[in-house]
């Protein structure tokens, strides 16, 4: 089976993922790499994703080459050009952005406006750029959701991003997309709220990455 690097910039990405690949592909060898200051330094630093962040994104990712990953899946949303470089210098293999999978899903079943919910105000400067031009997009940050998560308060952060769905549905669109892997959790929540079709980053990236390995 092949062996997967997992690269999270969030703690409560873990999770998900993990979760994920348990329903979806059990068989795969997963590897965990975390730096939970990625985040930080990037909303503290004012800097955007500058010539040190992309350094640490280099670092990380050989790490994970060098210990015989044949995969790299990023778990954070907000660090798209890192990601894109990454995958430019290990062009051997898939090297994903967490979103990556779940915009490709989007566009191929795309009818009507997509709704893209994030917690973490970086995603949505990096993310949507990254839909063809012209797709309908409507993205709401989801205010207070992830300081709950924080607080381990995942009850409030769940029915927080389920409120925020349901505004866009009330506006017009006709799918959720949940931008963050820490997001996932809340797939049912909004899929009762709202009545749509839910997408979550985790799930979208673990067929993708079965269908690329397996062949």
């Amino acid at each position: 089976m092949p062996r997967i690097a997992l690269i999270h910039a969030l703690a409560h990405s873990v999770a998900p993922i993990n979760s994920a690949f348990e329903s979806g592909w059990p068989q795969a060898q997963r590897m965990n790499l975390l730096d939970d200051s990625l985040s930080a330094d990037l909303a503290r630093s004012g800097q955007g994703l500058d010539e040190a962040m992309h350094a640490r994104f280099q670092t990380l990712a050989q790490y994970a080459v060098d210990t015989g990953a044949q995969a790299i899946l990023f778990t954070c949303s907000a660090f798209g050009p890192c990601i894109e470089a990454v995958a430019r210098r290990h062009a051997g293999i898939p090297v994903l952005k967490p979103n990556e999978a779940m915009i490709d899903e989007a566009v191929a079943g795309a009818s009507g406006r997509l709704g893209l919910l994030a917690t973490f105000g970086p995603t949505l400067d990096s993310m949507p750029p990254e839909f063809p031009r012209g797709f309908v997009l409507d993205p709401m940050l989801v205010q207070g959701a992830l300081e709950a998560l924080n607080a381990g308060d995942a009850t409030t952060h769940d029915a927080l991003i389920a409120s925020a769905a349901r505004k866009l549905a009330e506006r017009g669109c006709t799918r959720i997309a949940l931008a963050q892997f820490s997001m996932a959790r809340a797939r049912q929540a909004c899929a009762d709220a709202t009545g749509l079709p839910v997408l979550t980053t985790v799930d979208s990236a673990v067929r993708a990455l079965r269908r690329r390995l397996q062949g």
